[in-house]
């Protein structure tokens, strides 16, 4: 397999902008219009977790994307019969299924792609059937990617937001650590056939490093874009992540 890809894919996450609109109510601020920023601004793909509560984008804010942009349409999803039902009648690009809990306030890890194997098997077959990519949310260990080829998944989306978080807090050792694990995670499922991305907390601050990593085709970065469009304007926020993106690709060094 290569680890020299031409370039590194950005998909923006638009859940927040839900977020906004329905603290209050109505139709403002517009997940779609979000989409269309994202888009003219140097996004590869939207993506949107419709979850059980419905508490960010909802299934008529998935048709509506689809119509608003070109872009390739990633769903996030939990592994539940009302979701697959939901993401066969969409049908999008991709789907990334991810563990959920109602309790949570965002996606706190990732699946355990080796211990819930017979719940996760009937999903990714099905998606697949139906002409969808799938893609599985897990933590950057080998053994999770293993199993995740194991599930026939094409692809896989590890989970760095504890790399994000030791950046945060300036833990450099613990940084370090953690990279070290994407690292190794990445070079595992390029090493298997598996197309490798990375998602969940990044900024402008840890993304460098995650970009840099070879293996790596797509980002998937949402949270941080939305909360940098207050200051900065959604459009120039992710015209500097893009280009942090491809500066880290040319030089990772």
């Amino acid at each position: 397999m290569s680890t020299k890809p031409s370039s590194l894919r950005l998909g923006v996450n638009v859940d927040h902008v839900a977020t906004i609109r329905n603290a209050r109510g109505g139709a403002h601020p517009d997940p779609a219009r979000a989409a269309i920023v994202a888009a003219e601004a140097g996004a590869d793909g939207i993506t949107l977790h419709v979850r059980e509560d419905r508490r960010h984008v909802r299934e008529e804010d998935l048709a509506r994307l689809a119509k608003a942009v070109a872009l390739p349409i990633n769903l996030e999803m939990a592994c539940a019969p009302e979701m697959l039902d939901l993401a066969l009648a969409a049908a999008p690009h991709a789907c990334c299924l991810v563990p959920e809990r109602r309790d949570e306030r965002t996606t706190e890890g990732g699946l355990d792609a080796a211990r819930q194997h017979n719940l996760i098997a009937p999903y990714v077959r099905r998606l697949r059937d139906a002409g969808i990519r799938v893609s599985l949310f897990i933590d950057p260990d080998r053994d999770q990617v293993a199993a995740a080829a194991g599930l026939g998944a094409p692809v896989v989306e590890l989970h760095v937001g504890a790399y994000c978080d030791a950046i945060a807090s300036g833990h450099g050792a613990e940084a370090e650590r953690h990279l070290s694990a994407l690292r190794r995670a990445a070079e595992e499922g390029d090493r298997l056939g598996i197309e490798v991305h990375a998602g969940h907390g990044i900024t402008f601050e840890s993304v460098g490093p995650i970009a840099a990593i070879p293996q790596l085709r797509e980002l998937n970065i949402g949270h941080f874009l939305i909360g940098e469009a207050i200051f900065s304007g959604l459009a120039a926020a992710v015209r500097e992540m893009r280009h942090r993106m491809d500066a880290a690709r040319a030089d990772p060094t």
